[in-house]
This record gives C-alpha cells, structure tokens and sequence, in this order.
C-alpha cells in the first residue's frame, strides 16, 4: 500500500492573497545587505523539482512555528542563511526574524502574528520567489561579508597578520 503525505496531513491552502506595496521592494533595492540574496543552484533546483506551491507550504509552516509566535525561541537566530529556499528569500525581503518585520513590515513584536499578517509574510516571500524563478542570477550564491580584523599594536591596518 502506497501512503502519500497528503493521505496523513491534509495539504494546507498556501496560497498568499495579500497585496505586497510596491514601496516595500523599493526600500529592500537600496539595501545593500538584502541586494546580496539569490537563490544559489541546489536551492533553485529544488524549487523547480518540488514547485512553488509546495514550497510555499513550507513556507508557511516555518512562518507559523518561527516567526508567528510574540516570543519566538532563539529570535534574530531562528531563520538559517542557507538550506532552503524559503529561508533564503526570508533574508532577502527582511522577513527573518520579529526586529526586520517591524523594521520593514511594521509589524510589532511582542504579540502574536495574526493569520492576515502571516498571510502578508508569506505573500512577501512568494513574491520574492517568483522574481527569483523568472530572473534567476547565474552562479548566485550569498557569501556572508567577513568583517577585518582589528590591527593590533604592530600591525598596520588593513594589513595581513
């Protein structure tokens, strides 16, 4: 006997209906940090294997277990760099943690998001996606920025040590 996920969890509608401004994509272009996010190859493939429909799905239970709760477990930490592509476009459009959603969505912390904001996140999110599956980036992938080190007494700055 053949046992589809569907079968034992019921597939959830996550289909986003929320109208993203388009001042929010604007104001997420001049960041420099956000710019540096791309879908790098194996994330890609996987939203062209899997589909953006079941992606989204992910999308929406990572929303509601890591970001929907007023005191998210480890937040600021909770959404990784790097491993899906939900996590990914949740860097990019500063829906990673409860400080970028007030910074960028004016969404507060400190209480529950509701049903029509988890809506709006994963609207925010899918949007980003479908830019990303039309104008993909070649060889895209994020490399964090290492910071310098500081010079020390004998070193100039800037210099290797």
């Amino acid at each position: 006997m053949t046992v589809f996920q569907s079968d034992l969890f019921p597939r959830q509608n996550a289909t986003p209906r929320a109208t993203v401004p388009a001042e929010l994509w604007e104001r997420l272009a001049r960041s420099a940090f956000r710019q540096r996010f791309h879908l790098n190859t194996q994330d890609m493939a996987y939203l062209r294997e899997k589909g953006l429909p079941l992606v989204l799905e992910h999308g929406q239970d990572f929303i509601a277990r890591r970001l929907a709760p007023a005191f998210p477990h480890k937040d600021g930490r909770q959404t990784p760099w790097k491993g899906h592509p939900v996590f990914v476009a949740q860097h990019a459009t500063g829906t990673c943690c409860r400080s970028c959603l007030a910074k960028w969505h004016a969404l507060p912390s400190g209480r529950q998001l509701n049903e029509t904001e988890q809506n709006y996140v994963l609207s925010v999110i899918a949007h980003w996606l479908e830019n990303e599956l039309a104008h993909p980036v070649a060889g895209a992938a994020w490399q964090p920025v290492r910071k310098s080190r500081k010079a020390t007494r004998n070193q100039a700055p800037g210099a290797d040590g």
